[in-house]
């Protein structure tokens, strides 16, 4: 399973290099838009440089959630030994858990909705960019789920 995740995880990042070079397409654009005249003023390109800057964050999310690296805030008091470092960890990763389902719940519908619409502009299905965030949401829950065999084997280790 670790390989499977493993695997992903490396996609993801290639996604994520794909996407910053994708947007830089329609920014470069813009630019030399408003400076020189010979380019044409294209709306589609702001549209399209949203909708990679949506997947490069919800992507980014996705990685930063694996390498734990996604933002967390300490209220908890820093534990002493692996029992109580163990819990600490397994409440934070319970509300991400939390935070993973809602994205997926609520994001489904959005999905749903996505189907029956089409960007202004580029007249791109949204159900592209609505998926982002189901998405998300469930590869949270595998890293997440990954994550749990981690605090387990602290939980079990000898206390330090």
């Amino acid at each position: 399973m670790k390989k499977l995740i493993n695997i992903y995880y490396s996609f993801l990042k290639i996604i994520l290099t794909i996407l910053m070079g994708l947007i830089i397409v329609p920014v470069t654009m813009q630019i030399f838009a408003r400076y020189v005249d010979f380019v044409p003023r294209y709306i589609w390109t702001e549209e399209l440089a949203r909708f990679c800057f949506i997947w490069i964050i919800l992507v980014g999310a996705m990685i930063a959630m694996r390498k734990d690296e996604h933002f967390t805030v300490d209220l908890l008091p820093t534990q002493k030994t692996n029992k109580g470092k163990a819990i600490s960890l397994m409440f934070v990763d319970s509300m991400t858990f939390l935070m993973a389902m809602i994205f997926v719940v609520w994001g489904w519908p959005l999905v749903e909705f996505g189907l029956l619409q089409t960007s202004e502009m580029a007249e791109m299905p949204m159900i592209f960019i609505y998926l982002a965030w189901p998405l998300t949401g469930i590869t949270w829950i595998i890293f997440l789920s990954e994550r749990v065999f981690d605090h387990i084997k602290l939980y079990r280790s000898v206390s330090s």
